[in-house]
């Protein structure tokens, strides 16, 4: 039981450890007031491109939840179901274990919307799978489209190599759209049944997890300076790869394995000028969110408590 509590935390903490160590490796020449200069630098309409990615990922995100409700065929208010997704996201970004810490997230909110146990189980199954799909389907286009993607990180893999892992992940996605297709029947395990999505919600998987990918990317690119710049495909190539990372590390917030794998991706630019950028991605990514979320979270709290307190009160007193 110990085991299965602290393994992924110690996992987490190790990545953070030994990511932080290559980053040390890669940046100890370079000074604060280098990636200080560099922040100056990014030009004041980039910044504002970079806040409109994060504002596109935030709000492909909220459609997530929505995704997933729509399967269980259950109804929440709109607004109600943004804020929950965003919260979530917000929080399990930062916190690392993304599926677990969002599944507390959501138990406690949808709990409250009068959603049992196992539909909250299959609405986080279905928000997660559509990231991972959104991965997989983005990752095997880029490597299809750009095979030498993958030289960026390992430059012994020959290019059909690359080639033949983004076909295999294009078939995969072609398959499961082939199967919602299909109308397949439900699957059940003891008293729960898992139903296959309907190709309606599969193809809102296909856009709004890519969506969310495509902005968070951008904040990214946004930040980097244009001389150089290896191009937006490249630089959302690298971050696939460096999220997708950083994300199965369990590390919280990816803290430096997302930074270690994005500057050995983008290391023919300046390495000062990939820290300024990684600084503005967590700032608009991560660090903003994170605050909105947690004043979110305290007011969600205090109006729970104040509507369990007035149940409490018998009537007449």
């Amino acid at each position: 039981m110990l085991l299965k509590r602290y393994f992924w935390p110690v996992v987490g903490l190790a990545a953070v450890a030994f990511s932080l160590w290559l980053v040390y490796r890669e940046v100890r020449g370079i000074s604060f007031e280098d990636v200080f200069d560099s922040l100056a630098v990014i030009p004041l309409h980039r910044l504002l491109l970079s806040v409109l990615g994060a504002v596109i990922a935030y709000s492909a995100i909220a459609g997530y939840d929505h995704i997933a409700l729509v399967h269980i065929g259950r109804r929440v208010s709109l607004l109600f179901v943004s804020l929950c997704s965003f919260t979530t996201y917000a929080l399990s970004h930062n916190i690392g274990g993304s599926v677990l810490s969002g599944a507390v997230i959501r138990y406690r909110a949808y709990g409250s919307k009068g959603l049992s146990g196992p539909e909250i189980g299959v609405l986080v199954a279905v928000c997660w799978f559509t990231f991972v799909l959104a991965m997989i389907f983005l990752g095997s286009l880029l490597l299809v489209f750009l095979p030498d993607l993958a030289n960026r990180f390992v430059s012994v893999l020959p290019v059909q190599v690359s080639t033949g892992m983004g076909v295999i992940g294009l078939a995969f996605v072609a398959l499961y759209v082939f199967g919602a297709a299909l109308k397949l029947k439900p699957l059940k395990i003891r008293r729960v049944q898992l139903h296959y999505p309907r190709l309606g919600i599969v193809l809102a998987q296909l856009t709004v997890g890519p969506t969310e990918i495509l902005g968070a990317a951008s904040i990214l690119y946004f930040a980097l300076p244009q001389v150089g710049n290896p191009g937006y495909l490249v630089v959302l190539g690298v971050f696939v790869i460096a999220f997708s990372i950083a994300s199965a590390s369990h590390a919280p917030g990816g803290l430096g394995v997302f930074e270690a794998v994005a500057l050995a991706g983008l290391s023919d630019l300046d390495k000062a000028s990939v820290l300024a950028a990684l600084v503005v991605f967590r700032l608009f990514y991560l660090i903003i969110p994170l605050i909105v979320a947690v004043i979110v979270v305290i007011g969600f709290e205090r109006s729970q408590i104040a509507r369990e307190a007035t149940e409490a009160v018998p009537p007449g007193k």
